[in-house]
């Protein structure tokens, strides 16, 4: 007969084998689950219009992310939220578009409007993936910073500008640019080159350096192959300035190139609607006012080239090495452009506009198993990654986004999920003040409503394009066309109405019925003055139209940088006006 105290021992024992079993099947499992989990590589290219050999670009010098392609589903129809960094970037990882987050320009962070928003990355971290960001991928500078809650480590800053050369750079310090990208101020600083070709090696520019870092992390998380990897990799060009080492400019010949044949802006497009570029004018050799030379705007769009083709053999050495380390089966990438970029087409350059140049982007999905080499014309716009993402990897639908998942169009190209998409400009024309310009993309029109903030459909003014009948956008149609603009407008009054833009020094809402410190008067003031300076009456003041009759010349120079909160080297009303109500004389 056994004895008590050994069965009570025995069961004991017993019980305890069970549970080990079961706890060890568990975690079995789940890192069975992990492992399964694919990574995520996100490749963010600055500025990158699709002038790509796989988006059919005759004169690009490719390969590399044509390579890509050849294993992707590329998005023909896809399109930014807003053709400008920080709110490209925002839409993209938190899925909200700018006019959800009433951020429209650079220097406003979007925790401002949404403290607890759940970002992309910071989603796939919550759900087991350890998560990396090189390079630019949130927009730091301008007074924005990054966001630390995203990233399983800290995030490795790119440096955007960056010259090889001493006589590219300031005399001593920093230039402009490099400044703003800093976080410092620009007050007095001379302004940059604005191309550079130096005999270089790849690694001398930042783009070179994120390569490598990219690599080195890719090898670190193979030899972690129980715990999936989000890593972000955010590379700088073709961002201004234009900087290449010589091997990349030596791929195209100038004469190769052609200036656009169309110059001017579209007949009957309101005189606010364009963009006076003003980021190009921050660098040496551009006119501060005026059009561009025909060899200078040869020299730009051989530089834009150059700098494309560089970032694209940064692409490939970081597609080899995941090829190398056996990584591709178990990784989906996306390669993705924050907005477009005018090359003197409309006699525009730089994003900053409604217009398909400035808002079509690249946009590819590289996922194992999945369509390969295929093209689909299905809409998608930014916010739709976050979303889809979540999906290809298996995660829950995130919660309270503007994106919708396009897996549908991943796995059956020639479907449709999408009617139209939207994205948004901000405009401050002088007798009007601050305003936006919605835009709906269709398949065939783009419908462009301007107006004020919560204002009446009765005010706005539309711009309407027919990509099948003038794909070079040379007419505005709205008034030819009324009955489009009407069908338009319903898909428009799907979308709620936009947020103004939030300041980042703003207190919160006053409660309802008390009164606010502010003097309306004062800000009435500050219309009249904006007026009295604007003496072209377009909208904008320039560096001089700001500093004429200013008392304290170097501290008004320094002003004018702090309120130019977009950085395109103009005021708008709304900048002038905002950023310096609390201020009794200008």
């Amino acid at each position: 007969m056994i004895h008590k105290h050994w069965l009570d021992h025995f069961l004991r024992l017993r019980s305890f084998l069970w549970l080990l079993a079961v706890v060890s099947l568990s975690m079995g499992l789940n890192l069975a689950a992990a492992a399964e989990k694919p990574n995520v590589l996100l490749i963010c290219v600055d500025d990158l219009k699709p002038t790509l050999g796989c988006y059919g670009d005759p004169l690009a010098k490719t390969p590399n992310i044509d390579r890509l392609a050849s294993r992707a589903v590329l998005f023909e129809s896809a399109y930014c939220n807003q053709a400008v960094c920080s709110p490209s970037r925002n839409a993209l990882l938190t899925g909200l578009r700018p006019q959800t987050l009433g951020i429209y320009d650079l220097g406003t962070n979007f925790r401002k409007s949404r403290p607890n928003a759940i970002t992309m990355p910071q989603f796939f971290k919550q759900h087991g993936y350890h998560t990396a960001a090189l390079g630019k991928i949130f927009h730091v500078g301008h007074g924005n910073g990054e966001d630390q809650a995203s990233w399983s480590v800290p995030h490795v800053k790119a440096n955007v500008v960056g010259y090889a050369l001493p006589e590219s750079k300031a005399p001593q310090g920093l230039t402009r640019e490099e400044a703003l990208f800093d976080n410092k101020s620009a007050a007095g600083l001379p302004r940059g080159a604005v191309i550079e070709a130096a005999n270089v090696s790849d690694e001398t520019y930042a783009d070179g350096k994120i390569a490598q870092e990219a690599m080195l992390r890719l090898q670190q998380a193979s030899q972690k192959p129980h715990e999936p990897f989000f890593l972000a990799v955010g590379f700088v060009k073709p961002h201004l300035p234009f900087v290449a080492p010589q091997k990349y400019w030596d791929l195209y010949q100038r004469d190769q190139f052609s200036l656009p044949s169309i110059t001017k802006a579209p007949v009957g497009a309101p005189a606010y609607a364009p963009t006076n570029w003003g980021e190009l004018r921050q660098y040496q050799g551009v006119p501060q006012e005026g059009p561009l030379s025909a060899d200078l705007q040869k020299e730009l769009i051989h530089g834009y080239y150059a700098a494309t083709s560089y970032m694209d053999a940064q692409v490939g050495r970081v597609l080899d090495e995941l090829d190398r380390l056996q990584l591709t089966d178990r990784t989906i990438v996306v390669l993705w452009g924050d907005h477009g970029w005018h090359l003197g087409d409309h006699g525009m350059w730089c994003k900053h506009s409604n217009y398909e140049q400035a808002t079509r982007i690249p946009v590819l999905f590289s996922i194992p198993g999945r369509q390969k080499n295929v093209k689909t014309k299905a809409l998608l716009e930014t916010v739709d990654i976050y979303p889809t993402l979540c999906q290809l990897a298996g995660l829950p639908a995130p919660a309270d986004i503007d994106g919708s998942s396009q897996v549908q169009v991943l796995s059956n190209p020639q479907s449709h999920l999408k009617d139209h998409v939207i994205h948004v400009y901000p405009r401050s024309p002088q007798g009007k003040g601050p305003i936006l310009g919605r835009a709906i993309r269709t398949e065939r029109y783009r419908l462009v409503e301007w107006k004020g903030y919560g204002a009446s459909p009765e005010t706005a003014e539309y711009e309407l394009y027919d990509y099948q009948a003038d794909p070079l956008e040379r007419e505005n149609l709205a008034s030819q066309q009324p009955q489009v603009v009407e069908q338009l407008k319903l898909l428009l009054a799907r979308h709620p109405e936009a947020k103004p833009q939030i300041r980042a020094n703003s207190t919160p809402a006053k409660p309802a019925g008390e009164k606010s410190a502010q003097k309306p008067a004062a800000k009435l003031d500050r219309v009249q003055l904006f007026a009295s300076k604007d003496k072209n009456a377009d909208g904008q003041l320039t560096h001089e139209e700001f500093m004429n009759k200013q008392p304290d010349g170097p501290a008004a120079a320094q002003r004018f940088i702090k309120f130019d909160t977009n950085k395109d080297g103009t005021l708008s009303q709304e900048e002038f006006v905002g950023s310096g109500s609390a201020r009794k004389s200008q």
